[in-house]
C-alpha cells in the first residue's frame, strides 16, 4: 500500500464538545500524526499531539501537550523496542487536576497508547490485526492518556469486525473495565469515521 497522507476533522459529542484536526500518515506497518484539540471539560483547554509507531502499528512516542488560564502540562510517554514503557512530565500552574504520568506497571505488556477522546488511536489495533477488513474479537492492553491532565491508566478494550457497508467499514469496540460498547464506522484507512458518543468526522 502506498502511504496514505490525509487530514481529519472531528467534532466532539456531548458531553465532550470541542473538536479535533490530525494530519497523519498511514502506512503499510505504521503511521504518524500530528493532531489539536479543544476540549471544554472539566474546563476549557487546548491540546497538540506528536504520535509516532513502529511496526506494526506499535507506539513508539506519544507527546501531548495541554494548556488552558495560567495552567499547562506535558507528557512524553514513550515505549521501547524491549517493550518497556516511560514518561517524561511537565506541569505549571494547579488546575484541580490528577498528577500526570503515573506508574506503568499495569500498562507494561501494553504495545499502545490511547489518547483520550481522540478516534485517532483507536486506528492503531484495528490496522494491526487488520479489523476494518474482517476478524475478532481480538482483546487489548492499552496505555490509556486522561485528558486533560495527562495520566496514564491501563484499559482493556476489545475490537471485532461486523460488516462492510457501502461507504464504511463497522468495527465493535467494547470496554472491558465496564458496559461501554460502540459500533465504530472506519473508513478503508482504518481511521475513524463515526465514534457515536463521541466523535464524528466533518468534511
Amino acid at each position: 500500500m502506498t502511504d496514505a497522507h490525509v487530514v481529519r476533522v472531528w467534532s466532539k459529542e456531548e458531553p465532550f464538545l470541542g473538536a479535533e484536526l490530525v494530519d497523519v500518515t498511514v502506512g503499510d506497518s505504521g503511521l504518524s500524526a500530528q493532531g489539536s484539540a479543544i476540549g471544554t471539560s472539566p474546563f476549557p483547554y487546548h491540546l497538540q499531539y506528536d504520535l509516532t509507531t513502529v511496526e506494526p502499528f506499535v507506539t513508539s512516542v506519544l507527546e501531548v501537550r495541554t494548556e488552558g488560564k495560567d495552567w499547562s502540562r506535558r507528557l512524553e510517554l514513550r515505549r521501547a523496542p524491549d517493550g518497556s514503557w516511560s514518561f517524561e512530565v511537565e506541569s505549571e500552574g494547579a488546575p484541580d487536576l490528577p498528577v500526570s504520568g503515573g506508574n506503568l506497571e499495569p500498562v507494561a505488556e501494553a504495545l499502545d497508547c490511547d489518547l483520550g477522546l481522540s478516534p485517532l488511536t483507536n486506528s492503531m489495533p484495528i490496522l494491526r490485526h487488520r479489523l476494518h477488513e474482517g476478524g475478532g474479537p481480538v482483546d487489548f492492553l492499552m496505555a490509556w492518556v486522561s485528558v486533560p491532565d495527562l495520566a496514564v491508566h491501563p484499559s482493556r478494550q476489545r475490537y471485532t469486525f461486523l460488516r462492510r457497508e457501502q461507504d464504511a467499514r463497522i468495527v465493535r469496540y467494547e470496554s472491558r473495565g465496564g458496559d461501554f460498547v460502540a459500533d465504530l464506522r472506519v473508513d478503508d484507512e482504518g481511521l475513524v469515521i463515526d465514534y457515536p458518543r463521541l466523535a464524528r468526522r466533518i468534511g
